[in-house]
């Protein structure tokens, strides 16, 4: 059971505790994977965005916490770690500014090898996002096909930009810095799209300031809270120091088994709360699984990596506050098959919960169930 006392910020050692249940139960209903219904306006892991890879990606995220998007109330964009996020098409501006480096060093780090050439050609890295961008609001004014827009954007930007792929035996920018720039050009991605469409954002400009709820280190502390600077730095892609620096004065600290971790104040009285009683097969991307501290949803290292494998994730079986196991789609036409691998002895309620599940993703991907393997 979580203990809380007293709220001091970050560096302040006050006595409190939490065990990883009391972690999981939190982040559970804090992300509100135990109701029925929502709106987009009311759907709280928007503020950080939600992962979009994959046939059960971020709109089947959102389904699970009881959310069908109406039309234009979302918009997909290159955000986090260069992936492709829903976010509410109204916080486009703000979400712009929230997400784009914090300095130099930290677009330095998120552009992975790239860096490295910019800063022999004395260019910063920032001024290079910059520059890019201009160059991509010049050759998208109406949708474009991406390696269309990259052909002509490797034209435009000399060497420093542009690198020899392998795999595309082509030369073209650095894939990083063309995904970080998008946003910054006031570009979205068509949804559904495959390969991805660019559009332009209409009557877009990046917003002078930001709403707290949409701060990226408030908003993963209160969606994946309690946490520690570097699991923050991991999801963002960002230094640690970085993120030490925009720290929010109200985080509380927590030890949780053992470890320093710290929460919004506004959300320590949620901690600690009993585990919502809820089933439901997560997408291999849902916001529950984006955590920077895996240990903590899967203790065991062996089914740790099975989870998060490098190619090929599956979903995860949220069951009583926890992964009960693993799962993978299999479509033959228009039957689904969901092949579950438990982790828990299968008892009938779990049984019949996981195949209600299965029931929703095959009517989600507009398909029958034609069975549910489950051990």
């Amino acid at each position: 059971m979580c203990t809380v006392a007293g709220r001091a910020p970050y560096g302040a050692r006050v006595p409190r505790s939490a065990t990883a249940r009391d972690v999981l139960a939190y982040r559970l209903a804090v992300q509100q994977l135990d109701r029925e219904s929502g709106t987009v306006a009311d759907t709280a892991v928007l503020d950080l965005g939600v992962q979009d890879t994959g046939p059960d990606g971020g709109l089947w995220a959102l389904a699970n916490r009881g959310v069908v998007p109406g039309s234009g109330e979302l918009a997909t964009v290159w955000t986090l770690r260069g992936a492709p996020h829903l976010h509410r098409r109204a916080d486009l501006p703000a979400v712009a500014t929230a997400t784009a480096p914090f300095s130099e060093a930290d677009a330095a780090k998120r552009v992975f090898d790239a860096a490295r050439p910019l800063k022999a050609a004395g260019i910063p890295v920032l001024t290079a996002l910059d520059r890019i961008a201009v160059r991509m609001r010049e050759i998208v004014p109406a949708p474009t096909v991406k390696g269309d827009m990259s052909r002509r954007l490797s034209d435009a930007m000399e060497e420093p930009y542009n690198r020899y792929c392998r795999p595309c035996d082509a030369v073209h920018l650095y894939e990083q810095p063309f995904r970080l720039a998008a946003l910054r050009a006031g570009l979205e991605l068509q949804a559904g799209t495959s390969p991805p469409v660019l559009q332009p954002i209409p009557g877009f400009a990046p917003a002078d300031t930001v709403p707290r709820r949409l701060d990226v280190v408030r908003a993963y502390l209160h969606l994946l809270g309690p946490a520690t600077p570097q699991h923050v730095a991991g999801h963002l892609d960002a230094p640690v120091a970085d993120v030490r620096a925009r720290w929010p004065e109200d985080a509380v600290e927590v030890d949780v088994d053992g470890e320093r971790r710290w929460l919004l104040a506004a959300d320590a009285d949620r901690l600690g709360a009993p585990v919502p009683a809820v089933t439901r097969l997560l997408g291999p991307f849902d916001p529950l699984l984006q955590g920077r501290d895996r240990e903590t949803l899967v203790a065991d290292p062996a089914r740790r990596k099975a989870t998060w494998p490098a190619l090929g994730r599956p979903g995860a079986v949220l069951s009583d506050g926890g992964i009960a196991g693993l799962w993978r789609p299999r479509r033959a036409g228009s039957s689904l098959t969901v092949a579950v691998d438990p982790w828990v002895p299968v008892s009938p309620a779990l049984r019949a919960a996981v195949g209600e599940q299965a029931e929703r993703l095959a009517a989600f991907r507009g398909a029958r169930l034609g069975a549910v393997e489950l051990g």
